[in-house]
């Protein structure tokens, strides 16, 4: 019986550390430096301007290795996940040509958890490239969006990780052919009240007050938790 525990006591010493040493094993996704790359309307027609020649990217570095690259400002929902657009390398090459041709593109938003390195892709209602400048607050992203028919422009805020968007009104018709280059200017935000303010193109700015929910995003170890650092 003492040699049947005492092995049974070994055994646990011997598998602790590495189990340990697995649930310790630390995780980082940071920001690269800024680069420099080739871009144009023509390899990204939707989500260029007509003067855009060049785009600054930035890798996304997770655990040490590049996993995505990403353009504009990062913004910080929580004190441990940010969102962040994603830059997309395409090849643009026909069928016959016989060399690879890479293009840039602006992609979706990516929401990136720093302490567990995981990263997915948002799914925004009505985004389009072409016309979806988003403005954060808090985790709420404003922007203007086209419905699923691409005839009318919408006035869009959505709050990260819920199923359904806090507003969609609708601004104006939206002709795919004929339409201001750029068919928004950036929504404002105002905290107290909540209020945002969307400026449609052609057409008078229109002001919405929203009614404020707690933050739905569920990150990492949320089901139990540890006791926050004080800033």
């Amino acid at each position: 019986m003492f040699l049947h525990k005492l092995g049974l006591v070994t055994f646990a010493l011997l598998m602790a550390p590495p189990m340990l040493s697995a649930a310790a094993k630390p995780h980082s996704a940071v920001l690269g430096a800024i680069k420099k790359v080739p871009y144009s309307i023509e390899g990204d027609p939707a989500g260029a301007r007509p003067d855009e020649k060049e785009l600054h990217v930035r890798p996304l570095v997770v655990d040490g290795k590049v996993k995505e690259w990403t353009t504009g400002d990062a913004h910080d929902v929580t004190d441990r996940s940010f969102a962040v657009r994603r830059a997309v390398r395409l090849n643009d090459a026909l069928p016959g040509d016989k060399a690879d041709h890479w293009v840039w593109q602006r992609g979706p938003w990516l929401l990136i958890d720093r302490t567990s390195g995981h990263v997915i892709a948002l799914r925004l209602p009505d985004y389009d490239p072409a016309v979806s400048e988003v403005v954060w607050f808090r985790d709420y992203a404003a922007y203007c969006g086209l419905n699923a028919g691409g005839k009318h422009l919408y006035a869009v805020v959505a709050q990260v990780a819920a199923r359904k968007p806090l507003l969609a009104k609708k601004l104006a018709d939206w002709n795919p052919v004929d339409h201001a280059p750029e068919p928004c200017q950036a929504a404002v935000w105002q905290r107290d009240p909540l209020r945002v303010v969307f400026h449609p193109a052609g057409a008078a700015e229109s002001s919405f007050n929203l009614v404020g929910s707690s933050a739905v995003l569920v990150e990492d170890g949320d089901e139990d938790p540890a006791p926050p650092k004080a800033p």
